[in-house]
């Protein structure tokens, strides 16, 4: 049932087959068949995780879209052992990275409090915890959207960060937190559904 409140976009559920696309039947996936991913689709992955809320609209993740062989070779270089196989097998991989400068965009993202950009330039650790803390929400936002696309995703953090901000992003602001293969699996890509925390560990009725 949809909900509507006047001035407000309708609320709206999704149905149990997508529900179940985004979240049970969903699986963090190992090993990729190799098929190259469109470039539409992977603008399709952005244009839709972007819409998720961050702490003051911060919005401070950055995506690097390693397409090409040489790119996703230059980036296994960077990885351990175990993730570089996955790296090489995938349609894509997307290197996640904070913007350690997002602040500078506050007056465009949050015009309600455009000062914004001032009080972070001087409190780095406020801002420096809203960055963690609001791209790794985002980060999450773009696994679903993945699945929301129809493709498969495998996130990642196995690497030295030095050594991937060197390779992708010197002379930035930007540094690297994890990475998402993107693509089609492969045979037996997937590992069974593992166990959850029990309910009544999990959730407090108060």
């Amino acid at each position: 049932m949809d909900y509507k409140l006047e001035g407000h976009p309708p609320l709206r559920g999704l149905d149990e087959e997508a529900l179940h696309a985004l979240y049970r039947d969903g699986r963090t996936v190992y090993a990729f068949n190799g098929e190259p991913v469109p470039d539409e689709t992977l603008q399709a992955i952005w244009d839709h995780a972007q819409w998720g809320p961050t702490s003051a609209n911060s919005q401070p993740l950055r995506v690097t879209y390693c397409r090409s062989t040489e790119a996703r070779e230059r980036l296994a270089d960077t990885v351990n052992r175990g993730n570089r196989g996955k790296i090489l097998s995938a349609g894509a991989t997307a290197l996640l990275a904070i913007d350690q400068r997002f602040h500078e965009h506050m007056p465009l993202v949050m015009p309600l409090r455009p000062d914004y950009r001032e009080v972070w330039e001087e409190d780095t650790e406020t801002r420096a915890s809203i960055g963690r803390l609001s791209a790794a929400i985002q980060a999450g936002y773009f696994i679903l959207a993945v699945r929301a696309m129809g493709l498969a995703a495998g996130p990642f953090s196995g690497f030295e960060v030095d050594k991937v901000n060197a390779e992708f992003f010197a002379g930035t602001n930007y540094t690297a937190f994890m990475g998402v293969n993107i693509g089609y699996p492969a045979e037996a890509a997937s590992m069974p559904r593992f166990p959850r925390v029990p309910h009544d560990e999990a959730l407090t009725w108060l």
